[in-house]
């Protein structure tokens, strides 16, 4: 009987994904136990197939037309897979939320996460990601990811700083069934949150989507 490849089928896996896509040993766990994945993993970097992020992470390579050369994956990409391999549920916060949402227009050094899991800090392609633990799990889990990032850049902007422009700002970005969906599933966000998503989502509702 012939044996599998496995080189072969998870360099299929790889080759259907993305430019960019961020890959952990356990998304190839379906081909393969970890012994044999680690292998190929190492040959296909040494192929060229796959670029070693940081310790146990890897991405397909992303090539950029105008700076003729490879890139790294998007920071966003990479927090996804460290938040994949620990099964931690992550949303981007603080300047990352609020510049994700055209809040504001500067990218921030270093990018922050709240997350169900530990305080953690890694360092990735020249990033700095900080994930922070919250307690507060009814803003992160169970909800869509569009609704967990409004609710983290209002709490960015600040109880007190909100002004008409940023919730005119945020309720432009949104269809009617986006903001029934986002008014629906905080409901359980932190009471003055949850004030302010009504603003976004509801108060227009009856003008602009009846």
């Amino acid at each position: 009987m012939r044996r599998p490849n496995y080189l072969e089928q998870i360099k299929e896996q790889i080759d259907r994904a993305k430019p960019g896509t961020v890959f952990i040993p356990s998304d190839f766990f379906n081909i393969t136990e970890m012994t044999n994945v680690n292998v190929c993993l190492n040959r296909l970097i040494k192929s060229g197939t796959l670029t070693r992020v940081m310790r146990g992470m890897y991405a397909k390579l992303r090539y950029s037309v105008t700076l003729e050369q490879n890139i790294p994956p998007r920071s966003e990409d990479i927090a996804k897979a460290i938040a994949r391999n620990y099964g931690w549920t992550v949303v981007p916060s603080g300047d990352r939320a609020l510049n994700m949402l055209g809040l504001s227009t500067q990218e921030p050094a270093t990018l922050s996460y709240v997350s169900d899991g530990p305080y953690k800090t890694y360092k990735a392609e020249g990033v700095t990601m900080h994930f922070l633990h919250t307690d507060n799990k009814n803003e992160i889990i169970d909800i869509s990811e569009r609704t967990a990032l409004v609710i983290q850049a209002i709490k960015a902007l600040g109880k007190d700083n909100i002004t008409e422009r940023d919730i005119k700002k945020l309720s432009k970005q949104f269809s009617c069934d986006e903001k029934r969906k986002i008014e629906q599933e905080s409901r359980r966000a932190t009471a003055w949150v949850h004030r302010y998503i009504k603003k976004i989502c509801v108060e227009d509702l009856h003008a602009a989507c009846c």
